[in-house]
């Protein structure tokens, strides 16, 4: 592990689960409740100043289902880092990172419709990819393949 991973590690330590080290990557395991304190430290202490993404994994099988990934990069460092925490189906929802990162706004939306996790505090969950309507959340792995979405007209457009 690089030796700012390891400063990063031991800055978080109290904050996080027990971190790792995966494909170059510090993976930080977190409780959902501790997201803004942890990533807040992450940008403010750490220098990770660039929110990269956020998606989640579907665990079907699992209890909570759901892990929600956030993506950094630090500008100054060369570094990554991944935050993870999991959810249940029951309530799919974390803190939005809109006051930490502007971005936030719009990556929240692409999870939240893929996925249908909440971000609390994100006040513009519309579909970004999808349009208005349809139904179910594609990358969860008990959406039906075949399934058929409601029609929509078209809008009227003139030449």
């Amino acid at each position: 592990m690089s030796t700012f991973l390891e400063q990063v590690r031991t800055e978080l330590a109290g904050m996080t689960g027990e971190a790792a080290i995966a494909h170059g990557v510090l993976v930080l395991p977190i409780e959902p409740g501790r997201l803004l304190e942890v990533v807040g430290a992450l940008k403010n202490q750490c220098g990770f100043d660039l929110f990269l993404d956020v998606t989640a994994v579907d665990w079907p099988a699992r209890e909570p289902r759901f892990d929600v990934v956030w993506h950094f990069y630090s500008t100054r460092s060369f570094a990554r880092v991944r935050v993870k925490t999991r959810v249940p189906l029951a309530d799919p929802t974390v803190d939005t990172l809109t006051p930490l990162y502007g971005s936030a706004h719009y990556m929240e939306r692409e999870c939240h419709e893929m996925y249908g996790i909440g971000f609390r505090g994100n006040d513009d969950l519309r579909p970004l990819l999808l349009y208005e309507g349809f139904e179910g959340h594609p990358l969860r792995k008990d959406y039906p393949k075949q399934k058929e979405q409601p029609l929509v007209p078209y809008r009227d457009v003139k030449p």
